[in-house]
């Protein structure tokens, strides 16, 4: 199947980016309400600077990631999208080429590890902390890229995606734009909806990083309770901007959720434009 052109791919990027932002979203950065020392135009200046890195025609993925977060981190002075760049690296690389999204994470490279270990460096993520095998601050050679996603994979859902092909997007995220859609939402609340499937599905990994997976789990409760029973067709500002006070107030950003909602609608937004990314069956892709 043919490609998508690289200038299509980049404005459907920056595209998802800006609609994350447009919509509320409790506990992060969003056009209702700044957070965590950063403002939307933080944000919004990340998206614009890091959309031809992200599509850059023949680019790898390490390659796209590492010229993205450079950049980002030359404009903005702060890692605002590392999470967003490594899960839309893949998903752009595969819409140019014509292929299929575990096509694409089957064939990583030592090039794709070194990219992408030197923008984790950069970055330098909240809660990174240390790990026993191939912790991405220790000297020496670069692991696999398949084998390091593979050891972090059960405490991060973004080396997850890479493990599984992205099962938690296909099977969280899209089904919930979709139910949103025919629920008669518009955006921004079809993003909100993405948002909130995700916040009381799964356990955020960037609260588990800084605050234990305990927390995260605490705080994915916390969230299904209160918001898990939202009728957005109501616009429930109040209830939805109430709990963001809370985590924010406790220094929390499910900052994986925000993450994995750009991801989304840029896979779908992807998908809409002819690109053949597929979808994993249930723990298909399992080896490192």
């Amino acid at each position: 199947m043919p490609g998508l052109a690289p200038s299509l791919i980049a404005s459907l990027y920056r595209a998802a980016c800006l609609a994350e932002l447009d919509a509320l979203k409790p506990g992060n950065v969003h056009a209702f309400a700044a957070g965590h020392r950063m403002a939307v135009a933080d944000f919004v200046t990340s998206a614009e600077v890091s959309a031809p890195h992200l599509a850059r025609a023949g680019a790898g993925v390490g390659a796209r990631v590492e010229a993205a977060m450079r950049a980002t981190m030359d404009a903005v002075g702060q890692n605002t999208n590392l999470g967003i760049l490594l899960l839309c690296a893949p998903l752009a690389l595969a819409a140019e080429r014509g292929r299929d999204l575990p096509g694409i994470l089957d064939h990583l490279d030592e090039a794709d590890a070194q990219g992408v270990y030197a923008a984790i460096r950069r970055a330098n993520p909240g809660g990174l902390g240390r790990a026993a095998r191939h912790d991405v601050a220790a000297p020496g050679p670069v692991p696999p890229l398949a084998a390091a996603m593979a050891e972090a994979a059960p405490r991060d859902a973004i080396a997850r995606a890479y493990v599984t092909g992205y099962a938690e997007l296909c099977r969280i995220g899209l089904p919930a734009l979709a139910a949103a859609r025919s629920a008669g939402l518009s955006a921004p609340w079809t993003t909100t909806a993405v948002h909130l499937a995700y916040l009381t599905q799964v356990p955020d990994s960037h609260i588990a990083r800084k605050y234990g997976s305990a927390r995260a789990e605490a705080a994915r409760a916390e969230a299904e309770r209160a918001l898990g029973g939202l009728d957005l067709r109501t616009e429930p500002v109040a209830a939805l901007l109430a709990h963001d006070s809370r985590l924010k107030s406790c220094g929390l950003n499910p900052g994986t959720s925000a993450d994995f909602t750009v991801a989304t609608l840029f896979h779908d937004a992807l998908a809409g434009a002819g690109a053949a990314l597929g979808s994993p069956s249930p723990g298909a892709r399992t080896k490192p």
